[in-house]
């Protein structure tokens, strides 16, 4: 049966001063879990959807295991070991790219691309050096890699990001050398600034680069095939109503004041859509040291004489000053207009709900909190949806909002995986009129599919296993 997130509303409503009713008006998105399946000698990380053939390509280290949407078996494996370290895949027209680390991650990595069908190799690219995310853009014709260039070994490469021509497999290279920076980017030398996520608008014409550790995006024109400037995200103050945090973790239970300290956004995930007009890309302000964690210390270890109950968080030890603390991450997520402006943030509630649920981890108080790792969005019935995944959360966690109105973005539900933990990679889409959202959980290594529908509405239901079956049906031709 498809659950309903009514409890939950009604305990978010009181925890934000609202009414039953008032929360009563978000529209409702049923959710059940269909099935979950454990990656053997894995980690899940990175998933996405081939609706071509029905399933689901989700990313090991060492390979690519492929799966049925009708039940999660296993279709395939796609062994990749002999070439490194396998970080992302997408899929889009019956092509599947593959961003793999090379065996010294400080090298240039390759993209390598798949037929869906036929399962058999397409050919490969050179790219960067650790490239950590790859996406189609939404019109099939190019492929983004996001090459983090991650330091290690005394050599730390730039960053960058890989245009690929699908057509032709040429490769171009936006670099971020000389882009303008505004607002106040978070980095030492241009080597800091890593690529960490890439969302594209629909039009095909633009893409926002995550540059996680900078606590910035970086803007990218995909017609010039260059960047036209950073932007840095700023920071959120903990101390301002709506945005108390629990930054004490000894005491096990989340107590949420306002504090004293600000957070450096710097968010993992991004996606981008479209809204009155405009486009808009969604943030998981997860949060993230340097590699070598060289930026980051206990507070008490950078400023004296601080309270008892702050000299536990972990704080910047490059933006933390005497009376000025800076913590990494934003404990949500947030929306920002084009230009990189702030237009919604979901303050605490993340971290509320989570605690109502009993999946808060309050050992994870002093350190980023839930950590908002992964983002999908997906439209129902006319509403833009998103699924926020929740990294440190003591059982598998994803939001839902409503997003459709940025600026008045609106909680929905908390999703649950009970045997689940860690979503790092998430994949709202839908299929023979009935929609999903397929997660792959990292420490748990497993991958588990959900069904979504609006409620209360049984005849959804009625199609939604209508829909399964024809999936069932075209796998069973098929094989």
């Amino acid at each position: 049966m498809i659950r309903k997130p009514l409890a939950t509303a009604v305990v978010v409503a009181a925890a934000f001063g609202c009414s039953f009713a008032q929360a009563a008006t978000t529209p409702s998105i049923g959710w059940s879990q269909l099935w979950s399946t454990s990656e053997a000698g894995g980690a899940a990380e990175i998933v996405d959807v081939d609706t071509l053939t029905n399933t689901l390509w989700v990313t090991n280290p060492d390979r690519i295991d492929v799966l049925s949407v009708t039940d999660g078996s296993l279709v395939s494996s796609i062994d990749l070991s002999a070439f490194g370290t396998i970080n992302s895949v997408s899929v889009k027209n019956g092509l599947a790219a593959v961003a793999v680390a090379a065996p010294t991650v400080t090298d240039a990595g390759t993209v390598r691309f798949f037929n869906t069908t036929t399962l058999a190799a397409d050919g490969f690219v050179t790219v960067g050096a650790l490239p950590d995310m790859v996406t189609f853009t939404p019109d099939g014709t190019r492929v983004l890699v996001a090459n983090e260039g991650e330091p290690a070994g005394g050599v730390d490469p730039f960053g960058s990001v890989s245009i690929i021509d699908v057509a032709s497999r040429s490769v171009s290279t936006a670099s971020l050398s000389g882009v303008p920076q505004i607002n106040g980017v978070r980095s030492a030398t241009l080597a800091d600034i890593e690529p960490e996520y890439i969302a594209v608008s629909a039009d095909s014409t633009r893409a926002f680069v995550t540059l996680q550790e900078a606590n910035a995006v970086g803007m990218l024109d995909l017609n010039s095939g260059s960047f036209t400037q950073l932007v840095g995200l700023g920071t959120k103050d903990f101390s301002q109503p709506g945005n108390a945090i629990d930054i004490y973790d000894k005491d096990g239970v989340y107590n949420p004041v306002p504090v004293n300290v600000r957070g450096l956004y710097q968010p993992d995930a991004i996606a981008a859509y479209e809204a009155n007009g405009q486009t808009y890309f969604v943030t998981a302000n997860e949060g993230d040291a340097r590699a070598d964690e060289s930026d980051e210390a206990r507070a008490k270890d950078v400023v004296s004489g601080l309270p008892t109950e702050y000299q536990r968080i972990t704080v910047s030890t490059i933006d933390t000053t005497a009376g000025d603390l800076v913590a990494f991450g934003g404990r949500s997520f947030s929306i920002w207009d084009e230009n990189g402006n702030q237009v919604f943030d979901s303050g605490n509630m993340l971290e509320i709900v989570a605690n109502d649920l009993g999946i808060y981890d309050d050992g994870r108080s002093d350190n980023k909190g839930v950590e908002a790792e992964g983002v999908s969005l997906l439209e129902i019935d006319g509403r833009t949806i998103a699924f926020i995944g929740l990294e440190r959360t003591t059982e598998s966690a994803i939001a839902m909002y409503d997003i459709t109105d940025p600026a008045n973005a609106s909680f929905i539900d908390m999703i649950v995986g009970a045997n689940d933990l860690s979503p790092e990679g998430l994949k709202a889409f839908k299929m023979n009129g009935s929609y999903f959202l397929a997660v792959s959980n990292e420490v748990s290594s497993t991958t588990t599919l959900y069904a979504l529908a609006p409620v209360p509405e049984p005849e959804t239901w009625a199609m939604l296993v209508a829909g399964l079956g024809l999936v069932g049906a075209v796998a069973r031709r098929r094989r």
